[in-house]
């Protein structure tokens, strides 16, 4: 099974993979959120830490603050995100006990 995966905007990638968690070319449905944010590693296997950074509003002194979050996100091998890349993660069902999020695109 290959193809769209009902994201407007999003490319089916060029490469290949036989991964049953890759919403292109295997069997995992995404669903909800999609967010943008870089990674900042890749060390663990088929697993990227992807930071978002994002302001919050401080109400009593009517300012912002800078702020980051890490969410772990499965990174597929037909797509292959490395260190410093832009990517697009889009939440899916819980595939191990900390990753929710799988990457759908490269920047």
């Amino acid at each position: 099974m290959t193809g769209n995966i009902g994201i407007d905007n999003i490319k089916v990638p060029e490469g290949s993979c036989n991964d049953d968690n890759c919403p292109f070319h295997g069997s995992l449905k995404v669903r909800g959120q999609v967010l943008e944010g870089t990674v900042v590693s890749d060390k663990m296997h088929q697993t990227a830490v992807v930071e978002k950074r994002y302001y919050h509003r401080l109400k009593k002194f009517k300012r912002y603050e800078k702020r980051t979050s890490r969410i772990l996100a499965h990174n597929p091998g037909c797509i292959d995100a490395g260190i410093n890349d832009s990517v697009k993660i889009m939440e899916c069902r819980p595939i191990s006990k900390t990753k929710s999020f799988v990457i759908i695109s490269k920047e």
